[in-house]
């Protein structure tokens, strides 16, 4: 049994768990109420409100409410910079119970949680806080016969609906700009993965962000998560999951003249050729392929391998992949935890089943994973395939720890190959040759290339993707709180 920090313990008791809304914890106005599990034990972490149109409404109404009498879209950029530092400040405080709530409700390992996850939404938050104290709002327009000049103003009511991989982390990517531009939210957990986002409700209202100004409404997609989407109260929307679900946003979105920023799934390459430390790189791609067992939309899920190294990296790659310890994530040797949930890790059987069946050779078996006491967890292992480019496998995003392995022998035979996906996020090039690796990061399509590594996060360097894999803007650059600053022409004739 799991030790919970008293805090986790004092938070999760509270149930039914409330939503946030204009600076107040509230059930649902249906009174109704949704389980959250824990992906490692298979039983149930909490039961949360479950909010639907009436709910939405009231945060929606909320949000408008604090953008004009809060004073938050109208304070000195610095005072609203102070509180955001505050609230960064609160969020390192409380890593390791941070840390603890999401591995709990993610089923990912504690350790990288309070490595990466946590910490970084406290730096995103900083990030913005002080690139908007740095931004001009006001720019003087040089036009014969005017007197005029651009101001830069917060749109308003800004909508978030956040996926379940990286609930935390992506708050943090998501609200930041957009709360530092002068804005106010209205986010939408994943209903699988609730409980860091009520979290972190808290410590907003710890930190002193006025009341309205950040709401939370926990649901299910169907039901809170469309009518976010559809509300006409909205100023922008932004949406991160998959493209199926990114394009009934867009629409709803659409039908009221919203602008819609989309953040969507990807099927990622890697691209690596001779020249390279074969175990070196093989390893860092097991590692990037079982990262949050797998559910990171930028992954590297194809590998195509030069012929020359084909057969030494895959037995580096098999090895290290089979050695994975498959874990609860409160166990600090665990490696890899398991799925969010059981249809997540049917999805990804399923998905194995149908690779085999279209003719794709197992290279490594993967499959469900036992762990011992915890067996109800929704674990699997490790899988690698390989055979025809044009498998579902190769093709589809899958969202588990599965790649896919190639072979090229020709460089601009493997962009090609890699340019055939109907996605575009995120690619690497593995080479020691330098100006082959930048000519070939610089031919594929995507909305990141990187160069000897794969999962490049860095504030001030932009993150997004084209094609499947979203439009309307990416994150982490300073283009993002820009995304959330719309532009108004002040302008006066000299006659």
């Amino acid at each position: 049994m799991t030790t919970l920090n008293p805090e986790v313990t004092k938070f999760l008791s509270a149930q039914p768990l409330k939503m946030f809304v204009g600076g107040r914890w509230v059930e649902a106005q249906s009174g109704k109420t949704f389980e959250t599990l824990d992906p490692g034990e298979g039983t149930v972490l909490a039961k949360v409100a479950a909010g639907d149109v009436a709910d939405v409404d009231a945060a929606v109404t909320a949000a408008r409410e604090a953008f004009r009498k809060s004073g938050w879209a109208t304070m000195p950029v610095n005072d609203r910079a102070v509180i955001l530092h505050r609230l960064a400040d609160l969020i390192d405080k409380r890593k390791e119970i941070i840390a603890q709530i999401e591995s709990l409700d993610v089923g990912k390992p504690r350790g990288q949680a309070a490595a990466f996850d946590v910490p970084h939404a406290a730096q995103t938050l900083r990030y913005y806080a002080d690139l908007s104290v740095h931004t001009r709002r006001r720019e003087p327009i040089a036009v014969s016969g005017f007197d005029a000049r651009t101001i830069r103003v917060p749109y308003g009511v800004c909508g978030f609906i956040f996926p379940w991989n990286f609930p935390f982390l992506l708050i943090g990517w998501g609200i930041a700009p957009a709360l530092a531009a002068g804005n106010t939210v209205v986010i939408k957990p994943a209903e699988d993965t609730p409980l860091s986002t009520i979290y972190f409700a808290k410590l907003a209202e710890e930190a002193g962000v006025p009341p309205g100004v950040i709401n939370v409404v926990t649901g299910l997609g169907e039901t809170a998560g469309a009518a976010l989407a559809r509300h006409l109260g909205l100023n922008r929307m932004s949406f991160t999951g998959s493209p199926e679900v990114g394009r009934l946003v867009a629409e709803a979105c659409g039908k009221n003249l919203v602008p819609t920023k989309l953040e969507l799934g990807g099927k990622g390459a890697a691209v690596i050729f001779d020249d390279v430390n074969v175990g070196a790189v093989a390893d860092s791609l097991a590692g990037a392929v079982t990262l949050n067992a797998g559910q990171v939309c930028c992954t590297a899920t194809r590998w195509l391998v030069h012929e020359k190294i084909r057969d030494e990296f895959v037995k580096q790659a098999t090895a290290t992949l089979g050695a994975m310890k498959i874990g609860y994530g409160a166990n600090p040797d665990t490696n890899m935890g398991p799925v969010v949930s059981e249809k997540q890790r049917g999805r990804v059987l399923g998905y194995l089943d149908k690779g085999v069946k279209g003719g794709a050779k197992l290279l490594l078996a993967g499959g469900r994973a036992e762990v011992q006491g915890h067996e109800r967890g929704f674990y699997v292992k490790p899988a690698l395939l390989t055979g025809d480019p044009g498998n579902v496998c190769a093709r589809e995003e899958i969202f588990g720890p599965v790649a896919y392995v190639m072979t090229f022998n020709d460089e601009d035979k493997v962009i090609d190959l890699v340019n055939t996906s109907a996605y575009g996020l995120a690619n690497s090039v593995w080479s020691n040759n330098l100006d082959r690796a930048n000519r070939v990061a610089e031919k594929l399509v995507a909305g990141n290339s990187w160069i000897n590594a794969h999962n490049i996060f860095a504030h001030g360097m932009p993150y997004g993707g084209c094609n499947l894999s979203g439009c309307g803007g990416g994150v982490l650059g300073p283009e993002t709180l820009s995304d959330y600053l719309r532009n108004q022409t002040i302008a006066r004739p000299l006659v």
